[in-house]
Order: C-alpha cells, then sequence, then structure tokens
C-alpha cells in the first residue's frame, strides 16, 4: 500500500490533527482543546484549537462520543495519521526490539515453524497486541526430501524439505499400524520419485495416478501417494499467532463485548489466514496496513492490521504482522513488523 496525505487538509489543521491522534494513542481518553494547547507548542488559543476539531468532526477525521467530552479518531483519522507520518519521513527506530530479533532468532532460522512461531511471540511481546504469521504455501515450492517417522498407533510425522531451505511438518492418519521400515521404503519412493517438482506438480501427479487402478495392486506406491497427498493437503500456509494475554491487558478490551470480538477472531483462525493470505498474493511493497473498516472482512472491522510480506526473490511467500485495536501505537507497531518481515526474507534468501 502507498502512503499518501489527502490534500483537505492545510499543514497546521494536519498537525493538529497528528497531535490529537497520537494524545489518543497515548491515552485513551477523549482528546480536549485545552490539553492539545497545553501539551503541543502550535502558539493558538484553545478557541482556535475547538474551531479546527470542530471541521475535522465535520470531515470526519475525529468525532466526539458524548456531548461534553473531548475527540477521538475515527478510522478515517488514523489513516491520515499514518499517512502524514509516511510522507514526511516520520519513522520509529527500535533498537533493542532489532538487537534481540537479530540474537534470538539466529538460532532456529533453519525451521520456519521455529522461526515464525518465535517471531510472532516477539511481536506480540514488544507490541502487547496480537502476533501472527503465515508460513509459506507448499504449491509453489521445490519437493527435496521426506521424512517419515513413527509417531504414534495409525499416525506418522511427515517432514518435508524444500529446495529453498524450507521445513514443514506434519501429522497424519495412515489408516493402520505401519514400521518405521514400511515408512522408510515409502520415504525412499517418494524421494526417488518426485525430487526436484513443485507441490502443485506432485499434487497433480498424485491425482491422477491414484485414478489409474493399476497402481492400487502396488500396496507401497499407493500408500505413498495416499501418505504424499495428505502431506501437501493444506491450501493454505500454517497460521501461527500469539499474544492474548497481551491483548487482554489492553484498556481497549475493558469490556467483556470487546473480549468477546478478539476470541471470536482467534477462534475461527480462517478469517485471519483469509486476510494474509490476500496480503502475500498482492504487489503491495513494504510494511501494509489495514485500520477498521478497511478491512475486507466484516468480523475484522473493529481491529486493525499491520503486516507485510516476507519473499523469495521479488516473490511474497508468505506474511507477518500484528492485529489490535485501531486505537494502536501504528508508528512502533509499523517498524517492528518491518524488522520482522526483512529478517525472515533475508533467512529465506539466505539458504
Amino acid at each position: 500500500m502507498r502512503f499518501e496525505v489527502s490534500d483537505m487538509l492545510d499543514e497546521r489543521d494536519s498537525e493538529v490533527l497528528c497531535a490529537i491522534v497520537q494524545s489518543y494513542i497515548n491515552n485513551p481518553d477523549p482528546v480536549g482543546s485545552r490539553f492539545i494547547t497545553r501539551k503541543y507548542a502550535f502558539s493558538l488559543s484553545p478557541a482556535t484549537i475547538r474551531n479546527i476539531m470542530s471541521d475535522l468532526e465535520e470531515m470526519e477525521f475525529l468525532m466526539q462520543p458524548h456531548t461534553s467530552a473531548g475527540r477521538v479518531p475515527t478510522d478515517k483519522g488514523y489513516r491520515f495519521y499514518v499517512d502524514y507520518l509516511y510522507a514526511h519521513g516520520r519513522r520509529y527506530e527500535n533498537r533493542t526490539f532489532l538487537y534481540e530479533i537479530t540474537k534470538e532468532l539466529e538460532s532456529i532460522k533453519n525451521d520456519i515453524d521455529m522461526l515464525l512461531s518465535e517471531a510472532t511471540r516477539k511481536l506480540s511481546n514488544f507490541s502487547h497486541y496480537l502476533g501472527v504469521a503465515l508460513s509459506p504455501k507448499a504449491g509453489s515450492a521445490t519437493f527435496n526430501t521426506i521424512k517419515l517417522l513413527k509417531h504414534r498407533r495409525h499416525h506418522v510425522v511427515a517432514v518435508l524439505f524444500t529446495d529453498e531451505g524450507l521445513v514443514k511438518n506434519k501429522v497424519i492418519n495412515v489408516g493402520c499400524d505401519l514400521t518405521q521400515r514400511d515408512l522408510n521404503r515409502t520415504a525412499s519412493y517418494l524421494n526417488s520419485e518426485f525430487y526436484g517438482y513443485t507441490f502443485n506438480e506432485i499434487q497433480a501427479r498424485i491425482i491422477k495416478e491414484l485414478a489409474e487402478e493399476k497402481i492400487l495392486c502396488d500396496s507401497l506406491i499407493s500408500r505413498a501417494m495416499a501418505i504424499c497427498r495428505d502431506a501437501l493437503s493444506s491450501p493454505y500456509g500454517d497460521l501461527f499467532i500469539s499474544g492474548f494475554s497481551e491483548v487482554l491487558g489492553l484498556p481497549d478490551f475493558s469490556d467483556i463485548e470487546r473480549i468477546k470480538e478478539i476470541s471470536r477472531a482467534m477462534e475461527d483462525k480462517r478469517l485471519i489466514v483469509r486476510l494474509l493470505d490476500k496480503l502475500s498474493e498482492s504487489a503491495g511493497e513494504g510494511v501494509q496496513v489495514l485500520i477498521g473498516a478497511e478491512n475486507s472482512l466484516a468480523e475484522m472491522k473493529g481491529f486493525s492490521l499491520v503486516a507485510a510480506n516476507y519473499k523469495e526473490g521479488r516473490r511474497p511467500v508468505g506474511s507477518v504482522g500484528v492485529i489490535g485495536p485501531t486505537r494502536m501505537d501504528y508508528p512502533k507497531t509499523i517498524a517492528m513488523v518491518d524488522i520482522v518481515s526483512r529478517f525472515i526474507t533475508q533467512v529465506i534468501e539466505g539458504r
């Protein structure tokens, strides 16, 4: 998403609006004209500030929750604030977070699942919002090796390695009790047959060959095809999410209805997957911000998403970000998501 500042406001009104938004982010109480006059060096009287705030309310950048209260930002107000900061190069730097990410994620960079899980935890710990990440889709990855490990009765663990250096694990119900020797033979067959194929190509071949009765006569091939099909069955990447306890500590979730909203979003993970998957398919550069009603899903319109793709070359392969209230510390969150997405991109491209 490109950040563009609306030409509806002059510089003075823009600065006042950003001051109100920042004040409300810092403290979730309606912002009054006297507070802005005392807090910021605008050299304007409280009456002038009040008139500006009234104009901003008419243009729907602000709203007044109660007649005698100050103003709070609308989704449109937050959007202007984010765009204005980007247009004026006002970036937040978090060297502590950069150091923590480099230090702690470096040791687990060879396992993409562990890397994404820890990245979401770090994002949540530092932002106090939900950290989320979507792992790469398997379809366009190139098969290198599969290992099959006996897990428990009727279940095996399939460990997939790709030429891109990604590792994916999945527990599969095979419907019978196989020995480790059986699994080794099955994995050996799959490795010899599918090395160098993309996962999409493998799935197409499996569908074709399972439909041909001749392979049913060979139990090894039939079993191998069925296991590989199940290992590649997910149309999306895996979702990683962390930080529900962090969110509950925010004043934005002090009432039960707001808690129910965030709980429903977490329980129906398909909502978050759909948002992140749509983001990973876009050509957007850098961090993208969806504020409140800008979210395409009705269930997410009470929240903001700050996310970025991580890439292999120029191709987006997954996404990582943060979900929180619309009253979000956008500069800090954008900076953190940018750091994490760049780090994961470097890991993938450095394999």
